[in-house]
Order: C-alpha cells, then structure tokens, then sequence
C-alpha cells in the first residue's frame, strides 16, 4: 500500500468514527473552506443543545445547517425562489449561506426560534466526505467560544474547546479563513446580511447589479451568526485606526507605559507617518490573503500579551468589505469587559 493509500484508508477510518458519534448524538469539529465547524446531527435537539452549551451560545441565536449538496435543501426549506437556486447552481459546494423559510419540522433549536434557517455546502473535501456519508444535516457553528477568533486550524479547536469536543477532524489551514457570506433570501431582493469570503462581486456577476441588497440590513432582517456588534474578538484589546491617526493613538497609549503592538497590511510606507518605536506585524496586502491569515495572526498575537494591539485601517473598498466588517467586530467585541 503506498503512503496515499494509506493516508487515504486513515482519513476514511476517521470520516466512520466521526460519523458514528454524530450518529449517537455526540459533537465533531471539522474542516470547512471558511474555518472549522463544530458540528451536530440538526435533527437531533438534545445534540444541538450542547452545541450551544460548548460554545456558551446564546439559545436566540441561530446555527448553519451543513448539507453534501444542494438536492438536501429540499428537506429544510419551505420555499426555494429562482434566485436562491440560481446562487447554488453557481456558488455550492462554497462559501455562501443562504437563508431561507424553514419548513414546520426544521428544529426550532437550530433557528433560534426564527420560521427561517440557514443552509450551506461547504466545498472543502473532508467536510464533504463526512456530510456524504452522514447523509443529513450537521448544524455547524465555528469551533470556539462564543465571540472569540474563529479557529482556522484544527490545534486552533484543540487548545480552546478540545476537551469537551468528542472528535476533531484535522484538514489542515482553511482556504478561506473567514466565514461564509450569508444571503437572505427570505423577501422579494435578496440581501446580504453578513459578508464574508465570497465577494459582492461575485454575487452581482448571476444577480445583476440591482439584484442584491448590500447595505445594512434592516430591522425585519432574521438574526443570523457573527452580526453582533462585538464578536470574532481576540484577548487583547484591538483598536483600528487609520494610518494618520495610528502614530499619535501609539504614543499616548506608549507614554501610559502599555505594551502596545501594530498589526498592518504590507503595503508600501511611503509617504506615511513613521510610527514609534514597538513591534510591528504584516498582513498581506491583498484582501484574501489577507483574510486567509487575519485570525491566526491575531491568535498569534494573544500570546505575546499584549495590553493594547492597534490594527491599521485596511481600504475602505468594497473588496475589503468582509474584512473591515471582522476588524470593527473585533474592536468592539474586544473592548467589553467580559464576554460570553
């Protein structure tokens, strides 16, 4: 047997445990393009639940159902419009959630108590292999704490919850490392409630320019995950601020004897405010790799202690939307004395 044979048959192995502890109610972490997902059998309440007591979740607020593909939808969803069949044709398996009317045997658990629920196909290839031979929905929040980094890495899911999960699956990094981006299709436009790692371009490209909400959403919009104001927060306190405000924010919080940090795109300097004296840390300079590597780095940054990081305000561009929206959550989320 050669070595991929034999990585193979390991993986397969691990894909049947994991199987048969879903089956019996239990909790798997496991890989998906965006971040890792710590995943339950959705029609099983009492499994779900302990999802939400892992996480220390608030029972209002709504999980993503995992699917192997798009024929599965049938069984959650009350209505399918053209446009939320146009978006799986196009973007399942991948990065995008859609919202849509649930039918009366969704569990009300996995919803929030909302008549409407969140479906996804994730494309990485360990999560489909598990959702195939699953062969339902697995509602799967990130793996972590409720508000903290999303973990990208499987040690990530290890060293936050891995005592109370009862297996992690190890893909390796996500492609993506930032959510999906979630699309309401529950009124006559539909509307993106939370960006993420598919682009509002790409969106536009089946939906046409005036085809899809991107603003705010509004008052009737369903709660759905990672819309906080506070959230995806890191230990340390985070502040983002643009580069002409970045220089003199670091000396004040320098001449109060903080330990403080930057954390900025790597991108050219010239013309800029030199900084102070203190350690500095590099993203790229490119939105999606830039957000392929912004939680680890943060994580990262947890572990040196510092008393204050200051972020570098990324482009106000569309293009940068999804990570500008994590950035702002974290600063907020980071702020609060205490979190869930």
């Amino acid at each position: 047997m050669t070595s991929r044979e034999k990585r193979g048959t390991s993986a397969s192995l691990l894909i049947a445990q994991a199987v048969e502890r879903l089956r019996g109610g239990n909790v798997v972490a496991f890989p998906t393009e965006t971040v890792y997902g710590l995943g339950a059998d959705a029609r099983n309440e009492a499994a779900v639940k302990r999802v939400f007591e892992i996480k220390r979740r608030p029972a209002d607020h709504p999980l993503i159902v995992h699917l192997a593909d798009a024929t599965q939808a049938e069984a959650w969803a009350a209505e399918i419009p053209d446009a939320a069949r146009q978006l799986m044709a196009r973007f399942w398996p991948g990065p995008l959630t859609l919202v849509l009317p649930a039918r009366d045997d969704v569990p009300r658990v996995v919803t929030g108590g909302q008549d409407s629920v969140a479906l996804r196909v994730p494309s990485h290839p360990m999560a489909l292999a598990l959702l195939n031979a699953f062969d339902g929905g697995l509602a799967a929040p990130s793996a972590n704490r409720f508000g903290a980094i999303s973990p990208t890495e499987a040690w990530h899911v290890r060293a936050a919850i891995g005592d109370q999960v009862d297996l992690v699956l190890d893909g390796g990094p996500c492609r993506y490392g930032l959510e999906s981006t979630i699309v309401s299709l529950l009124d006559e436009r539909p509307r993106v409630l939370r960006p993420g790692a598919l682009p509002l371009a790409a969106l536009r490209e089946i939906l046409g320019e005036e085809g899809i909400e991107s603003g705010r959403p509004v008052a009737s919009s369903p709660r759905v995950p990672g819309a906080l104001p506070g959230h995806y927060a890191p230990s340390t306190p985070l502040e983002v601020h643009s580069i002409a405000t970045l220089a003199p924010r670091a000396e004040a919080l320098l001449a109060q004897g903080l330990r403080v940090a930057v954390l900025r795109g790597n991108r050219s300097t010239r013309g800029k405010p030199t900084l102070p004296p203190m350690p500095q840390f590099l993203l790229p300079s490119q939105p999606e790799p830039y957000g392929r590597s912004l939680y680890a780095r943060l994580r990262e940054l947890d572990r040196f202690a510092f008393d204050r990081l200051l972020v570098e305000a990324p482009p106000d561009t569309e293009a940068w939307w999804a990570v500008n929206d994590r950035l702002a959550r974290a600063a907020a989320g980071s702020q609060r004395e205490s979190r869930l």
